[in-house]
């Protein structure tokens, strides 16, 4: 079994491991285009931590739980197109955006001041 824990951060829920890295969306705690590679960041928004057999749930977050990481790179997402057309009034409207995400890496998960 390994030690996960369940994070909410740009309005999602993921399920972060030690050493995997992530893509998550735009949000005010990360901005990709003020925030430089490298810089350490912490998650303070952890719903579930799992260490072994060891789950601990919080109501609605942890408190004392901690994700630390570290951003590797800003980037876009894929390409999204919205189209919306009315038949028989003629109108067609085409849009499209990509999404600004950064990717972090999850360097540990520290619960009570400890690292798991």
């Amino acid at each position: 079994m390994s030690t996960y824990a369940i994070i909410d951060t740009g309005g999602e829920q993921l399920r972060v491991e030690p050493g995997r890295f992530y893509d998550v969306r735009y949000s005010a705690s990360l901005k990709p285009k003020i925030l430089a590679p490298n810089t350490k960041i912490l998650i303070y928004r952890v719903l579930l931590i799992r260490d072994k057999s060891t789950i601990n749930l919080g109501h609605p977050w942890l408190e004392n739980a901690i994700v630390k990481g570290r951003i590797l790179h800003s980037s876009f997402g894929n390409r999204l197109t919205i189209y919306k057309m009315h038949s028989k009034k003629k109108t067609r409207r085409k849009l499209g955006y990509r999404q600004d995400l950064v990717r972090f890496v999850v360097d540990s998960i520290c619960l009570n001041g400890e690292e798991l």
